[in-house]
C-alpha cells in the first residue's frame, strides 16, 4: 500500500505488515512500535492501519507528532452478527470471495481498473487465518474517540469522496472534533486512498507534513 510514500521525506520510514501479529489491534500497535526506535514519530495509517495508528497514539502520546488517519473511524459500533459472517466467509470460501464481497465494494466505481487487480492480488495473497485475525482485530479494536480531543499533536484526515465507511461525513465531523484537526477530502476516490489517488494523497502529505522535516 505504501510503496508510494517512501521517498517523500528524509526520514525513515516503516510499513509493517501487520497481520502476522494476531487479533487485537492492541496487539499490532506493540509489534509496530517495537520496529520503530526514532523518538518522534509521525504515523500514517489507512482503514484499520489508521486503528492501529490511534492505538499507538494512545499508548505513547509523547512520541507522536502527527496522526495522518485515511477511512478511519475512532468509533467502534459492536457488529457480532456481521463479524461471525464475515469469518465464516472467509475461512468458508477463502480470500477470493471475501474481497469480492467486503473489500471491493470500498473502492470508488471509478476507480482504475489495474489498481483494483493489483490491490485484489495482493490481498489474495494473504492467508484465511491472516484475513479473519485482521477482521476480528478491527470489529474488536478499542473506541478511541476521546483519544482525538486530547491528542496534542496534529490530526489530518483524508476520505475519499465515495467511501462508505466511515465516509466523508463521519471523517469531516471527527477532525472538527479533534483538538488539532485538518480535513481533505479526495474526489472521485473511495476508501483506499493512498492506492486509489496517490499523487494527490502525496501532495496533501506534503503540505501538512514538510514542516516538521524542515531543517
Amino acid at each position: 500500500m505504501w510503496h508510494g510514500q517512501f521517498d517523500l521525506f528524509p526520514a525513515r520510514t516503516y510499513a509493517p505488515t501487520l497481520y502476522q501479529y494476531g487479533s487485537s489491534v492492541e496487539d499490532w500497535a506493540l509489534a509496530a512500535l517495537e520496529q520503530v526506535h526514532e523518538e518522534k514519530l509521525i504515523i500514517i495509517g489507512c482503514s484499520i492501519g489508521g486503528s492501529c495508528a490511534l492505538e499507538i497514539a494512545n499508548r505513547v502520546p509523547e512520541r507522536v507528532k502527527c496522526l495522518v488517519l485515511v477511512g478511519t473511524k475512532a468509533h467502534r459500533n459492536p457488529e457480532p452478527a456481521f463479524l461471525e459472517k464475515a469469518v465464516d466467509l472467509i475461512h468458508g470460501r477463502g480470500p477470493g470471495a471475501a474481497w469480492d464481497a467486503y473489500w471491493a465494494p470500498l473502492f470508488s466505481k471509478s476507480c482504475d481498473a489495474m489498481v483494483l487487480k493489483n490491490a485484489r492480488d495482493d490481498f489474495c495473497k494473504r492467508t484465511a487465518d491472516e484475513l479473519a485475525d485482521g477482521t476480528i482485530a478491527f470489529h474488536t479494536r478499542p473506541s478511541r474517540y476521546e483519544l482525538l480531543r486530547s491528542f496534542t499533536g496534529e490530526t489530518v484526515f483524508v476520505s475519499g469522496s465515495d467511501d462508505i465507511a466511515p465516509g466523508p461525513q463521519t471523517t469531516r465531523k471527527q477532525s472538527q472534533d479533534a483538538l488539532k484537526g485538518s480535513y481533505h477530502e479526495v474526489p472521485n476516490c473511495g476508501h483506499y486512498v493512498p492506492l486509489e489517488a496517490p499523487r494527490t494523497f502525496n501532495a496533501i502529505l506534503q503540505g501538512e507534513l514538510s514542516g516538521h522535516f524542515s531543517g
